[in-house]
């Protein structure tokens, strides 16, 4: 029986880091048929937005993208910037810093946008890492910030934290000083609701060896989700009863 469930968890530990672990093209594109459609589209939308607005408010801009992995989002920003530092708190090719979000390796008010994409979850001090976020970036500058709301237990190594946009605002406004903030929920309700079951399809499949057999019905999810938040919009605002997989913060400092 132990060994039994060892290997379930073990089968369900592979598979969700599968959906951390897509290529950048997946993350920049996502396809219907992602479990994780509902934090994966309206994160890459956001941030080739938000990508072309630094532009317009600083010209040529310095980055930094923190826990960066591959720097998925890159090809987003690399247009508009001098310089696009990554950082990780592992060994990583591609970043050209290492330390961890709560002593960031980098010169007060060094950089004018800051990207920490689903890292604040996994970090072990939220307030100190908000505290950092604030340090680096220059003033007037901006920090892109996105986390959890609603999301399946994911370690990498650890996984520690979920907010509603009430407490991550509230995380925010309590340890820094900016002057303009806000919290956004990234996808709806139904999204939501569709990720959670995308999610444990997909393990499902998996375990079953037909995972193949489970995209359709993860993408039929995944759009009569969206076609219900767009024709319900009460389903994206953040009132009681709201469920939402990921929060976009931008706070401008």
């Amino acid at each position: 029986m132990r060994s039994a469930r060892r290997t379930a968890a073990s089968l369900e530990c592979s598979a969700l880091t599968d959906l951390d672990q897509e290529s950048g093209a997946a993350r920049r594109a996502p396809s219907w048929t992602s479990p994780t459609y509902a934090v994966r589209a309206p994160l890459a939308t956001w941030f080739q937005a938000e990508a072309e607005a630094a532009h317009t408010r600083y010209g040529s801009y310095r980055l930094l993208d923190i826990g960066c992995g591959d720097k998925p989002y890159e090809p987003f920003f690399a247009p508009h910037v001098s310089e696009y530092v990554g950082c990780d708190v592992v060994d990583n090719p591609h970043a050209q810093l290492k330390g961890p979000i709560e002593a960031l390796p980098a010169e007060d008010a060094s950089f004018d946008v800051v990207l920490c994409s689903q890292v604040l979850e996994h970090c072990e001090d939220p307030a100190a890492a908000v505290r950092e976020l604030r340090r680096v970036v220059k003033p007037g500058g901006t920090v892109l910030a996105s986390t959890h709301g609603v999301y399946v237990y994911h370690p990498s190594p650890h996984d520690r934290w979920r907010w509603t946009h009430e407490g991550l605002a509230y995380l925010f406004e309590q340890h820094a000083d900016w002057s303009s903030l806000s919290v956004t929920p990234a996808s709806g309700t139904g999204a939501c609701v569709a990720m959670v079951l995308s999610v444990y399809l997909d393990l499902l499949v998996k375990r079953a060896r037909v995972r193949a057999l489970g995209k359709p019905f993860i993408a039929g999810m995944n759009r009569l989700a969206a076609a219900l938040d767009r024709r319900v919009p009460m389903l994206s605002d953040p009132i009681p009863g709201a469920l939402f997989a990921n929060l976009h913060v931008k706070a401008v400092a």
